[in-house]
């Protein structure tokens, strides 16, 4: 199945406490890469879920957000630095007694010292995480591989209209340039006889319009584009990552055009030449977005 490259998954699940929620955007790249942005204990998942998302999606670059709500995950707790209240209170007390000071410390002002108590979290063992994150980024990557084919399925058949209307003018032209030639022939014998009258070298003309033919011949490069025309079609129909032949062939096909353009020499064919080139820009930009 075709693939764009754009495309996004959202998927979500609730467990005792906590609910995962995960997206998946991507984007058109030359590669495949993968962007994860993960809570800190979920950290030593990103290998594993990258291994996931590959598993479906080849070339692009998907961004991964990946958030847990609720309170299932941690546990808040007291930690007091015992040591140093000891000596704070100690030290309180020399002072108290060498300047004679009347006034009392009291626990609150010395809790509130936050070299002294502070608050942790600690996370709490929950065996079921990593299978329910995986298990949600599986959801949230078919999703997302569900919208680039459904968008690839899309993208192909703008670009096989695009296709059929450059097979259309190759069959025009290739069906047209035997009359370059003739044409060629018919003014050169025209204007000899403008000049010359009717008494002419017959065979001055047959070689001149033979070395015309050979220079203006584009019978090959037509029959390599209408190759590369069955090669694009070929290729669009294997399951796998095709964007890059896709868009080889296409440069093929443009550098055959501009060939056909150059050796031609003829207003009508220049015509369906710029045609064509206008229509493999549009069908590489098209490719571009393929997987």
């Amino acid at each position: 199945m075709i693939a764009s490259m754009t495309g996004y998954g959202r998927a979500n699940k609730e467990m005792d406490g906590y609910t995962v929620h995960v997206e998946l955007k991507s984007v058109n790249h030359r590669f495949c890469e993968i962007n994860i942005r993960l809570p800190r204990q979920l950290l030593f998942l990103e290998d594993k879920i990258k291994k996931a998302i590959l598993e479906h999606v080849k070339r692009g670059r998907v961004e991964v957000f990946l958030n847990i709500e609720g309170e299932g995950l941690v546990t808040k707790a007291i930690s007091i630095d015992w040591d140093l209240l000891e000596e704070l209170v100690l030290t309180t007390k020399v002072i108290q007694e060498k300047y004679q000071l009347s006034d009392q410390i009291t626990s609150q002002q010395l809790l509130s010292n936050e070299n002294i108590l502070s608050f942790e979290e600690k996370e709490m063992e929950n065996n079921e995480l990593e299978s329910t994150v995986l298990e949600v980024i599986q959801s949230a990557t078919l999703r997302l591989k569900q919208m680039r084919e459904a968008e690839g399925k899309s993208l192909m058949e703008v670009i096989f209209s695009y296709l059929d209307l450059v097979a259309d003018n190759v069959h025009t032209i290739k069906e047209y340039a035997p009359i370059v030639v003739t044409q060629y022939r018919d003014r050169i014998e025209k204007r000899i006889k403008e000049y010359v009258g009717n008494e002419f070298d017959e065979n001055r003309i047959l070689t001149e319009v033979a070395l015309f033919a050979e220079k203006a011949d584009i019978s090959e490069e037509l029959t390599r584009l209408e190759s590369h025309i069955s090669q694009f079609k070929q290729t669009a129909s294997t399951n796998e990552p095709i964007g890059r032949k896709l868009d080889f062939i296409v440069q093929e096909m443009n550098r055959e055009t501009n060939t056909i353009g150059s050796k031609a020499n003829d207003p009508t064919i220049a015509k369906h030449v710029v045609e064509i080139k206008s229509l493999l820009e549009k069908i590489k930009e098209q490719v571009q977005n393929i997987e």
